[in-house]
């Protein structure tokens, strides 16, 4: 099944106003935002897990990165709470499972970077670094060739000049809304930006943003 295939153009979704899919295992359902073609298709979809669900163990064929939105998620190497990101590198394995119910952005891709080290970030913890007003970030992942991860918290009336992006970016709205020219994004929404597009974000009430960008080809 193929869904917003096309990396060249430009997409925004709702996340809200889709159903809950249920996929094949017991417990667990999705919210598809993103499949590609291929063998190794770059996917992303919002998943729910029931409390007291497990997931089989499982190889990655590609790189996964996941953000707890909500709940806790679980596996043997630890528990992670809302604000956990985890990027396991392609060839990992790992269980999850989750004892009271949990919600994650899920993405699977193949980052050009050749990752071999698990990435875990909490962002509850700060870290966040900027001018004392405005845009400050928390790094979650940055590659050698220019793809990186982060999240960006917006102080309300906080502006970015307008920019471009090279490779694309990619945006998930925790909190709050960001606007931009072309419209408006609260909490939930999912836009993808497609190599070389342009904007100029800024939000008046506040937010807090996942942020990727540099994943998408040039």
């Amino acid at each position: 099944m193929l869904l917003n295939a096309d990396l060249r153009q430009r997409v925004v979704v709702d996340t809200r106003a889709l159903p809950w899919a249920d996929s094949n295992l017991k417990g667990i359902q999705r919210r598809l935002l993103e499949r590609g073609e291929g063998q190794a298709p770059i996917v992303t979809n919002l998943v729910r897990y029931a409390p007291d669900t497990p997931y089989p163990q499982h190889d990655h064929g590609q790189d996964e990165e996941i953000f707890v939105l909500d709940g806790e998620l679980s596996d043997e190497h630890g528990h992670y709470g809302p604000g956990s990101y985890i990027l396991n590198p392609r060839g990992s394995a790992h269980t999850p499972y989750s004892r009271g119910g949990c919600t994650l952005l899920v993405k699977l891709s193949r980052l050009p970077d050749g990752l071999s080290q698990r990435c875990l970030v909490d962002t509850r913890n700060g870290g966040f670094q900027g001018p004392p007003e405005g845009v400050r970030r928390l790094s979650l992942f940055g590659g050698k060739e220019g793809t990186h991860a982060y999240v960006s918290r917006f102080s309300p009336g906080a502006r970015i000049p307008h920019h471009g992006h090279p490779g694309g970016e990619e945006l998930f709205i925790l909190e709050g809304e960001v606007c931009d020219e072309l419209g408006a994004y609260p909490a939930g929404t999912w836009v993808r930006q497609p190599h070389g597009s342009e904007h100029a974000p800024f939000s008046e009430k506040g937010a807090m943003v996942l942020v990727r960008r540099g994943y998408l080809p040039q």
